[in-house]
């Protein structure tokens, strides 16, 4: 079948889809290099999964794919790409455990609302999963965690700061009751997060947040934890009402050693889990 041929094939049968984007992928297809191996214009072999997901999320960022748009059947894909199923429902299925497409009754993909919540749900789930290494999730926390305490600091709106302080007071309240201490250290920490304006930074500090849950449940309930934490909260908090950005950064730094120390006691101890 002729290339034009194709292409009419393609774009005839891409019903509901977005036939501008397939005829792009048409396109851009025949702007790369021609391969014998699978007898047309193909993607090199090398990596053609990965090739067909970057096309795809390059086609997002520029525009020709857009949020709730409808991807044509793989049958069409394939033959835009002129590439094999296995390939191609391998870079789909990335897309999708990327958050960035996901899979609707009828085999066909969507592109999902890209939402910065979405985007890191498998990141989160690959920390949760794996090997948990405690050093290393607090040195992601002070990169993430300490850029956020500083934007805060500097764009939090008067009724932020009052709220941030307030959390971190009220704290004062449940010295010796770590379930109740850890739903405001949730909402202090968010405080922080939502004041710094920042909605990607804002879910990949929760989403570091969400791990290694479990021993710091394990931690909250060891003696004096919880009322150095609220001591160290009120510093940062008093900091970031006073726009002192140096201050409620070291106060927030201090805070993650004691949290990530605490945390590594706990895990020592090889208490059972709560």
């Amino acid at each position: 079948m002729s290339g034009k041929a194709k292409e009419e094939l393609v774009i005839a049968g891409a019903g509901r889809g977005t036939p501008d984007a397939l005829s792009e992928l048409i396109a851009a297809t025949r702007r790369q290099p021609p391969k014998t191996e699978f007898g047309g214009p193909v993607l090199e072999r090398r990596s053609i999964s990965e090739q067909v997901a970057n096309r795809i999320l390059s086609m997002i960022k520029s525009g020709n794919l857009k949020s709730g748009d409808r991807l044509p059947t793989e049958a069409q894909l394939g033959i835009a790409f002129g590439i094999s199923r296995p390939p191609l429902r391998e870079a789909l299925k990335a897309l999708t455990l990327m958050g960035v497409l996901e899979s609707r009754q009828g085999g066909r993909y969507t592109v999902t609302d890209l939402s910065p919540s979405r985007l890191v749900a498998p990141f989160n789930v690959m920390l949760s999963i794996g090997d948990y290494d405690v050093h290393e999730h607090f040195e992601a926390r002070a990169v993430v965690d300490l850029e956020l305490v500083r934007l805060a600091t500097l764009r939090a709106t008067p009724e932020q700061r009052q709220r941030i302080l307030k959390h971190a007071v009220d704290g004062r309240a449940f010295h010796h009751d770590p379930v109740a201490f850890r739903l405001i250290d949730i909402e202090f920490h968010q405080s922080l997060n939502d004041a710094a304006r920042n909605r990607l930074l804002s879910a990949l500090a929760q989403g570091l947040y969400d791990v290694g849950l479990d021993a710091r449940r394990v931690a909250s309930a060891v003696p004096g934890v919880i009322e150095k934490s609220v001591a160290q909260h009120i510093v940062v908090a008093e900091a970031v009402m006073a726009g002192d950005v140096e201050a409620a950064v070291e106060g927030y730094r201090r805070h993650l050693e004691h949290v990530r120390d605490t945390t590594i006691q706990s895990m020592a101890t090889d208490r059972p889990v709560s």
